[in-house]
């Protein structure tokens, strides 16, 4: 045994022995620009109670790997699928390994039935009876030279401890086909257990897969699996309750002013999409596309309610939450929904993310900022022409010497720059005012995003730009 720490890109699951112990195993490093991969294979522990990092030699485990999942299931790491890649090449997993925390010794499990098809970034949740829920993830596979297809799995499968309370357990895999209002396609979700006998899962993102890139659209959202009902559905914030019986009593007068006896709401017909944009500060902007479906199977709550929820930016102004993004942490304690971090994207740039929120579960009524976003700790990953300029790159950031500087002159050049904005004329309509001043933006999009951007996706950030400008410049008439 040795004492260090562990690699970058782990996975981890947490026990309670010993005053608590967080488990990790493999994970990868990759170079900045994308051309040299190593996936570890490692095994570590960091005891809570010491705060000390412990690596655990033991042979018979996976193959080096990230992508896996990892959950403590009894007195075991069960771990399940994962990928490797090279510059050339890379392989999916679906194998399934057990590590047991009396002896300290690796199994490779051989359960029964038909698993799912090899995958990385899946769920994977324990039930209380000792069982393991597997869903979604993602794959892609070679369909020629240089050409690979990716591919969002939306099934899920129990895998079921057949011989529990033996000295070696018998398993076997089951497909599940839940009910209820599942989640959208997507990968990079976090997942948590969630009280009531339920598992939730939280943000990702669904890659849409163009000509010669991709676009992300990063999700914001949180939907529970009910354990023994075996059904999903999504989460639907309520709003403080001060704030609804204000709108309850407006909505009452309104009534009444208007003679009827009750107000009829007609629930929503279908998903309710919201778009939303983020203007980085050099002028990109990253679209961002939230799902919400419709939440008909609700009975606990009325058509009138779930019209309140769907008009709460409107009588709460900009409720606060999270904003969308993949591989977030989460954690559940005492009913309550932790979400640290995460990372989104900006054209070719990634963004890590280390703001805080919470949400209590039982209540769903709002989301609270405990420790929010500073633009100066944002980390900016993208690729540079040679691999000298993203060391000094790197330096800079962590020195916080010129980067920081140079972010300061952009700043102040794009306040000067909007001063010169197109204004918005008295009593114009937003429609009226994209179509008047478009050729303005598209100019100013063009010379942000370069000439070998897509006419298309140049008039798309140019529209967003001018309704950005014209929301602000109402907001502050």
């Amino acid at each position: 045994m040795s004492f260090s720490h562990p690699s970058q890109s782990s996975l981890a699951a947490v026990v309670p022995t010993a005053g608590g112990q967080l488990w990790i195993f493999g994970g990868e490093f990759a170079s900045p620009n994308g051309e040299q991969f190593y996936h570890y294979k490692d095994l570590w522990v960091l005891h809570l109670a010491t705060k000390t990092w412990e690596q655990i030699k033991a042979p018979g485990g996976p193959s080096g790997r990230s992508g896996h999942r990892m959950v403590a299931c009894k007195r075991q790491l069960i771990i399940f699928g994962g990928f490797h890649e090279s510059a050339r090449d890379f392989i999916y997993y679906n194998d399934v390994y057990a590590f047991n925390l009396d002896s300290f010794t690796w199994s490779k499990l051989a359960p029964a039935g038909m698993g799912p098809a090899p995958r990385s970034g899946c769920q994977m949740t324990p039930t209380p009876e000792g069982n393991i829920i597997i869903y979604g993830g993602y794959s892609k596979q070679r369909i020629k030279k240089d050409v690979d297809k990716g591919t969002l799995h939306t099934d899920m499968f129990l895998l079921k401890a057949e011989g529990a309370g033996k000295e070696e357990d018998r398993w076997s895999w089951s497909r599940l086909s839940p009910s209820g209002v599942k989640p959208t396609p997507r990968s990079g979700f976090s997942v948590a257990a969630a009280p009531n006998n339920r598992c939730l899962l939280f943000g990702g993102v669904h890659d849409e897969e163009e000509e010669e890139s991709i676009e992300g659209d990063f999700f914001n959202d949180i939907y529970f699996y009910d354990i023994g009902k075996n059904r999903w559905f999504p989460a639907q914030l309520k709003g403080p309750r001060s704030e609804r019986r204000k709108r309850r009593r407006g909505r009452q007068a309104e009534a009444e002013a208007a003679g009827e006896e009750e107000l009829q709401l007609s629930p929503p017909q279908g998903p309710l999409e919201i778009v939303k944009e983020v203007v980085a500060e050099d002028g990109t902007i990253m679209t961002i596309k939230q799902v919400i479906p419709a939440a008909a199977e609700d009975k606990d709550r009325s058509g009138s309610e779930e019209e309140e929820d769907e008009e709460e930016g409107g009588a709460l102004g900009q409720p606060v939450e999270p904003c969308p993004r993949s591989s977030a942490m989460v954690a559940v304690k005492h009913g309550v929904l932790y979400v640290y971090g995460g990372m989104f994207e900006v054209g070719d740039r990634q963004v890590t993310l280390s703001d805080l929120h919470s949400i209590d579960l039982h209540r769903m009524e709002e989301w609270k900022v405990l420790l929010e976003m500073d633009p100066k700790t944002q980390e900016w990953l993208e690729e540079s022409e040679s691999d000298e300029e993203e060391e000094d790159d790197d330096v800079e950031g962590a020195e916080g010497g010129e980067e920081e500087e140079e972010s300061s002159e952009e700043e102040s050049e794009d306040e000067e720059g909007e001063q010169q904005h197109p204004a918005v004329q008295p009593g114009e309509a937003q429609p009226q005012y994209v179509a008047r001043t478009e050729q303005y933006w598209l100019r100013l999009a063009r010379s942000h995003m370069g000439p070998e951007a897509k006419d298309k996706k140049v008039l798309k950030v140019a529209h967003a730009m001018a309704k950005t400008f014209y929301e602000d410049a109402i907001q502050a008439s």
